[in-house]
């Protein structure tokens, strides 16, 4: 027994090994945690997570690590985890056991959002901890394939509720350190004193303070230097302190130690230590078919096994990564190649044919085209299952490999595809580079100008790339029409996308090009959707009016492809918005986000959602856009996405809350001119334009919405600008402007037809009539948009009837618009709207109380949106999927929201949600 009080942790590591302790006894409470240990090689992170295992008991554990060489294989660090925990597998929803099982190979299907992987590793922890916590310890963090680590960086940023352990050790001063912005910890060296103690107790024989104060210093106090520099130093060396190389070289003197210990070895068990080191797994049964090939019998592990450097257990464990790297890197490339056709030749090929020729890439001595013809098989599975970044490698391995010219030109514009498609620009121009080496084909400087302008938009989004992918569609015209009309609709997007920002041609331009364009073989929706913008941005807005319909129709009314439902249908919503065709606006925008979340799109969720957001703004359910821009918040943080949250703008605007509101607009107006994004600049300045004319600030107003509608021909906000520009203008006086403006509105409202765009028109062109007319144009406004869903604009139309009522001395008329558009305002939450309608009900002389909305409910902001959801009906796994949590944290926050709310099933949840507020934060 050891003496009472004494430490049972690592030498110098107390407090780390009680930080660790602390996250077990957190997991056992119920509480979910995250920590990434970082510091330099040998400083001890593998051993705390070894101490972090030994001390979980009643935890089930699962471990992986991270292998450099491995870093090309989708998935393959996170399969070690989670292969353990894979008879939970159809313990989870459809769609996540579906991406799941495609990431890992055990099911074909398309290639899963990496996202919704994420989120099907979160539910299947958390399933798994249901029975006991769970911990989860990756060793080498840095070298997990790119793949693997953003799956876990998506797990450890939404573990909540779950009784997880999640720790992750990583190399300090990696070029790219993984998971930033989580809980870490930065090992330091041991202190002199405990670096004394470990020393000493690695050195058998008598050492001299002296000699041992001078490794102590020498070795900064990393713990594997401290045990590792002293073995095999002779007496002298004890005594005069080794060759003295600095501290700063103390990686390569670990190096150096391992090698001379290598060296020491007899040849097979060094040969056996080289194939064990090619073969990342650790397999130990492929380890013995290799050596069996090479003639090593199992006393070549013996001396191996004996100088500490390895251990053959269930899997190949070396003593540290720096003897697996210094074995690889001290033998010659013809052994390496030899170790490798050794392992490829073991490796059964129908099981694992992606690692086979990963060994027979290795062992390739030159070009090889059936080697080469093997990688182009595995980037394809790697495809399949979303491992882009593993994807783009093999391809540009294989491109190198390949004896034929011409076939090493497709594979290196593959490759490049990948690359681009994996955010690996770098390595995306040096496969362009090498496809312009050629031969190249008509067919082949096609897809290559294509690549090119498609390498330029997914790098800057900025106008550079439009006149890129206005040559390549032009290029591709006589080779394949069909994607010449893709390249010419992604021209088009990006032309509308930058607007007032294009620099070079624009969507007229384009559009130009598009008519000139051969027809598609099979024209379809986004074929439709394409002529229509062009016929809008060449001939105007009421010639496109009836194409633009009929595309917006073809998406509305008919089931979507998922390319269609994730790609082009924002475009048609668009559209619709510009028809002012309300339903088709709110159709299209409800079903894009909806499948977006059923599909696990996560990379298409921040537009999906934002731009159904928009919609909710014109219907006047603001708690349902903030509940979306809440979202919108967490998808692009777990995403990473760099998309300006329009959506918010727009709230914060609509709301009329000038504090909030500007700060958010000049942040805005600022990020998409520097990204290019002119469509930012409309709704922006139509934002401020709306706020500004709640607040009365008119003079204020006149300019956004001047510099919002300049070119009414850009879809949505420079059409609804006008309406804001006829207020302003009336009210500060400029009239001229408002009236030029008024004329253009209404153009547009007689070419759409709908009630929304003719309600709008009249509600503002009677602010430039008097007597009857003024009044018949204020009751058509208030009569047509009443007949729609655009609740914001009948209590705006309400209201500017009613202020115009009170100027003409009919106070009892007035107070009926007033009334009506000050309840409606103040229950929709227009705060600025509402209290202009407020002073206009005191003016008419009716006593008139400022509408305020219920005392929220103490709840957080996750807490209301889990709340809502659970009241609309959806399940827990639901609601899990559509928030990126575990089932687990709902259950977690909806046992908080009831007690709360004093209630206890979800029928009286419903009934308790009109007196919550569901603001974001």
């Amino acid at each position: 027994m050891p003496p009472p009080g004494s430490w049972l942790g690592l030498v110098g590591r107390r407090a780390e090994c009680e930080a660790l302790q602390e996250l077990l006894a957190a997991a056992r409470s119920g509480r979910s945690q995250v920590l990434v240990l970082r510091g330099e090689p040998g400083i001890g992170k593998t051993a705390l997570l070894d101490f972090l295992v030994e001390r979980a008991a009643g935890f089930r554990v699962t471990r992986a690590a991270g292998v450099e060489s491995e870093m090309e294989l989708p998935f393959a660090g996170l399969h070690q985890l989670c292969a353990p925990l894979l008879d939970r597998l159809g313990a989870l929803p459809a769609p996540q056991q579906q991406a799941l099982g495609t990431a890992f190979g055990l099911r074909p299907g398309p290639p899963p959002d990496r996202f919704l992987v994420g989120l099907a590793v979160l539910t299947l922890l958390s399933e798994v901890a249901g029975d006991r916590p769970l911990v989860c310890a990756v060793d080498d963090a840095q070298w997990l394939d790119q793949a693997s680590a953003q799956a876990l960086g998506f797990v450890a940023r939404r573990l909540a509720a779950d009784p997880v352990v999640l720790v992750l050790a990583a190399r300090d001063g990696a070029a790219a350190p993984p998971f930033p912005g989580l809980p870490s910890r930065t090992l330091p060296g041991l202190r002199s004193a405990d670096a004394a103690v470990l020393l000493e107790a690695a050195v058998t024989g008598a050492l001299d303070p002296r000699v041992r104060d001078r490794i102590v210093a020498e070795s900064l106090g990393n713990p594997l230097a401290l045990l590792e520099l002293p073995r095999g130093l002779t007496p002298a060396e004890l005594a005069f302190g080794g060759d003295g190389d600095a501290a700063a070289t103390l990686q390569h003197r670990l190096e150096l130690t391992f090698r001379h210990r290598l060296q020491a070895l007899p040849a097979p068990s060094r040969q056996l230590l080289l194939v064990a080191a090619a073969e990342p797994v650790g397999d130990v049964p492929l380890l013995w078919r290799a050596a069996g090939r090479l003639g090593l019998g199992p006393d070549a592990v013996s001396a191996a096994e004996a100088a500490g450097l390895v251990e053959l257990r269930e899997r190949v464990r070396f003593r540290h990564p720096l003897v697996r790297s210094t074995v690889y890197r001290s033998a010659t490339p013809d052994e390496r190649r030899v170790a490798h056709r050794a392992l490829a030749e073991a490796t059964d090929a129908p099981l694992d044919p992606d690692r086979r020729a990963w060994h027979r890439a290795h062992a390739a001595v030159g070009p090889d085209e059936s080697v080469a013809a093997e990688l182009e098989h595995s980037a394809g599975r790697a495809l399949s299952s979303g491992g882009l970044a593993a994807a783009a490698a093999l391809l540009g391995w294989s491109a190198a490999l390949t004896p034929d010219p011409a076939q090493r030109v497709r594979r290196s514009l593959d490759a490049a595809g990948a690359c681009t498609a994996a955010g690996a620009f770098d390595d995306a121009t040096r496969a362009l580079a090498t496809a312009r080496v050629g031969p190249l084909g008509e067919a082949d400087l096609a897809r290559l100008e294509l690549l090119c302008a498609q390498l330029s938009f997914a790098q800057d989004r900025g106008g550079e790339a439009l006149p890129l992918l206005l040559a390549a569609a032009r290029r591709l015209e006589p080779v394949d029409a069909d994607l010449a009309r893709a390249t010419y609709l992604d021209a088009l997007t990006a032309a509308l996308f930058a607007g007032r920002l294009a620099s070079g041609p624009g969507a007229r331009q384009v559009a130009t090009a598009v008519r000139a364009a051969p027809p598609a073989s099979a024209p379809g929706r986004g074929d439709a959707l394409l002529a229509g913008l062009a016929v809008l941005s060449t001939d105007g807005y009421a010639p496109a009016v009836q194409p633009l319909r009929r595309a917006v129709a073809a998406f509305a009314g008919a089931d979507l492809t998922m390319d269609e439902a994730l790609g082009s249908a924002w475009l048609a919503a668009a559209a619709a918005a510009s028809l002012w065709d309300d339903a088709e606006w709110d159709l299209l925008t409800r079903r894009h986000l909806q499948l977006a979340r059923e599909a696990g799109a996560l990379a298409a969720l921040p537009l999906a959602l934002d731009t159904r957001t928009v919609v909710h703004l014109f219907t006047g359910d603001l708690a349902a856009a903030a509940q979306l821009v809440q979202e919108c918040r967490w998808t692009t943080e777990v995403t990473g996405s760099g998309l300006v949250r329009y959506g918010e703008v727009g709230l914060l605007a609509v709301r009329g809350r000038a504090d909030e509101a500007e700060p958010v607009i000049r942040r805005c107006l600022d990020d998409v001119v520097a990204r290019g994004e002119g469509v930012g600049v409309d709704l922006a300045q139509w934002a401020r334009a709306v706020l500004c004319n709640g607040l009365g600030r008119y003079a204020e107003a006149l300019p956004a919405a001047q510099e919002a509608a300049a070119d009414p021909l850009e879809l949505g906000p420079p059409k609804w600008a006008l309406a804001e520009l006829v207020e302003a203008g009336v009210r500060s006086g400029e009239t001229a402007a408002a009236a030029a403006a008024s004329e253009q509105l209404s153009a547009l409202a007689q070419a759409s037809g709908s009630d929304w765009a003719l309600g709008v028109a009249a509600s503002r062109a009677a602010l430039l009539r008097e007597g009857a007319a003024a009044d018949e144009l204020h009751r058509e406004a208030v009569d047509r948009l009443g007949r729609t869903g655009v609740r914001v604009e009948l209590a705006r139309a309400q209201l500017l009837h009613g202020e115009w009522l009170r100027r003409e001395g009919r106070r009892v008329e007035a107070r009926a618009q007033l009334r009506a558009a000050h309840r409606a305002l103040s229950e929709m939450g227009l705060e600025a709207f509402a209290d202009r309608a407020r002073h206009e009900l005191l003016a008419t002389g009716e006593t008139v109380r400022r509408r305020t909305a219920p005392a929220p409910a103490t709840l957080t902001a996750q807490e209301a949106h889990i709340a809502r959801l659970a009241a609309q009906g959806l399940t827990n796994p639901e609601i899990g999927a559509a928030l990126f949590v575990s089932p687990r944290t709902v259950e977690w926050h909806l046992h908080k929201t009831f007690t709360k709310l004093g209630v206890r099933t979800r029928r009286e949840l419903r009934g308790s949600l009109p007196a919550l507020r569901a603001d974001a934060p």
